[in-house]
């Protein structure tokens, strides 16, 4: 079934970025700088190398990913927010499995380590799925509580027992032989082979969300439970197993990372919060797939480009006011146009009265 366009859609995503860069513009003005010098210098911090353009796709391939595994979950009507405790434990479990069997092939290591990451993340995603299902226990609470658990046990083996012998690191694995790292893509970047793997998977996701019987059957426990429910969906199994791909997902983020970017589990490298920027994410493009993977790729254009700004005076965190006003005029969009249709439906039965009259 082919989709329609969303046109209303689109337009309120254009006007939120042109607004956004207008406030930015007016910030600009204000503090004696140029608006067109400075995002001049933001195109340019983004495009104007081969390495500004390998770190911008690795971090957009991260912002997709973590969109995405945000989409499944809610595509069955879960709000998965633990991903960034998801991803680190994936991230010390795969590199904890490199330093244990250095020497052996990469044949072997690096499909394991993809197993370990896959299997430790979606484990620790079982625990809110199933209290959810099972006890009607809030996600959202239980998956940013797991968050600070997840976050706090890598800490602890990183400076324990996994910790590098290397005493000026202070919370770090050992670091991986180069024969598991992935082949870089662009010299002097981040980028690496791991993109290639990411753009299947965000296929297969994107097909099976969109093309497929489980994906419409995940669309209606989503949106209508009761009727899934009465319909012989098995609702419950469909939540669980959602939520496990989803953290299996930021799970193998967390092997990425490692294998592909810093070569060891580095508690402050592996992740800045990226996960809750692949939720922001996802959120603007309201849980639908390619509408993720494309805002990945603008705000990574973003982020990559803020680094060119100090070369004009301005400081990078301009692209997180642009970042956030889209957010806000996004939010308030959809209100605006409730009130709006509410509104219009108020005045043509008014108007239907008076003519009845």
């Amino acid at each position: 079934m082919k989709q329609k366009i969303n046109t209303k859609y689109l337009s309120s995503l254009g006007i939120s970025v042109l607004l956004a860069f207008l406030v930015g513009a007016v910030i600009l003005l204000c503090t004696g700088r140029s608006p067109l010098k400075a995002y001049g210098a933001m195109l340019s911090g983004a495009f104007s190398a081969p390495r500004h353009i390998g770190d911008l796709l690795e971090y957009a391939m991260v912002l997709a990913l973590c969109g995405l595994a945000c989409d499944l979950g809610s595509r069955v009507g879960i709000f998965n927010v633990g991903g960034e405790g998801q991803l680190l434990l994936g991230a010390i479990v795969a590199a904890q499995v490199g330093v244990s069997l250095e020497g052996s092939s990469p044949w072997l290591v690096l499909p394991l380590a993809a197993l370990a990451a896959i299997g430790s993340a979606a484990l620790y995603a079982l625990i809110p799925g199933v209290l959810k299902v099972k006890l009607k226990v809030n996600e959202v609470i239980t998956t940013i509580m797991l968050n600070t658990v997840a976050a706090y046990l890598c800490q602890f083996m990183a400076k324990g027992p996994w910790k590098s012998a290397n005493r000026t690191l202070i919370a770090a694995t050992e670091r991986l032989d180069a024969r598991y790292w992935f082949g870089g893509l662009i010299p002097g970047s981040k980028l690496s082979t791991a993109i290639l793997a990411a753009a299947v998977i965000a296929f297969f996701i994107w097909y099976v969300m969109q093309k497929t019987t489980p994906g419409f059957e995940m669309k209606i426990t989503g949106q209508n439970p009761r009727f899934a429910r009465f319909s012989g969906m098995k609702i419950d199994r469909k939540i669980i197993l959602c939520m496990a791909i989803s953290g299996a997902i930021c799970g193998l983020v967390g092997m990425f990372r490692v294998y592909g970017a810093e070569h060891l589990y580095k508690q402050a490298g592996i992740s800045n919060d990226y996960y809750f920027e692949g939720l922001m994410v996802a959120m603007i493009a309201r849980y639908q797939p390619l509408a993720t993977i494309l805002l990945s790729l603008f705000f990574a254009v973003l982020k990559i480009g803020a680094e060119g700004l100090q070369q004009v005076g301005v400081p990078n965190q301009l692209y997180l006011i642009i970042q956030t006003v889209i957010i806000f005029f996004m939010a308030a969009q959809s209100g605006f146009m409730e009130t709006l249709t509410h509104s219009r439906n108020l005045k043509t039965l008014q108007e239907s009265k008076k003519g009845g009259a």
